[in-house]
């Protein structure tokens, strides 16, 4: 017999989160794509973002394999949002960088306030 059929309540800071994810894996692809020569720029393109996309799955996206400490989760979420940013900067766009930061480290600390109490 299925659990529950009850739809999923769905935020606008859901969404926001979701955005900010999107635009995070985004800009470290195009880091990838545009920051090296051919052939390496195609390998580069993929793994980078696959990389921190495994990273979120991992350890914190909402059914996060591993189930590991808030303080853990905050540093992995830091770490893939510093990327994006520093993938803007190296592309010669400080204030893009800057910009992508400060919304998606704003967006994250509102959500993690927001499941942490």
């Amino acid at each position: 017999m299925p659990e529950s059929t009850a739809p999923v309540r769905v935020s606008a800071l859901d969404v926001l989160r979701l955005l900010t994810e999107i635009v995070a894996f985004g800009s470290i692809a195009l880091w990838g794509f545009f920051s090296w020569t051919f052939p390496w720029n195609i390998v580069a393109g993929i793994l980078a973002p696959a990389l921190a996309i495994l990273l979120w799955a991992l350890f914190v996206s909402p059914k996060a394999v591993f189930a590991v400490h808030p303080f853990i989760r905050m540093i992995v979420e830091l770490l893939i949002f510093l990327s994006a940013t520093l993938s803007w900067w190296a592309l010669g766009q400080p204030w893009v960088g800057l910009a992508v930061g400060v919304v998606s480290v704003a967006v994250g600390a509102v959500v993690n306030r927001r499941t942490a109490g």
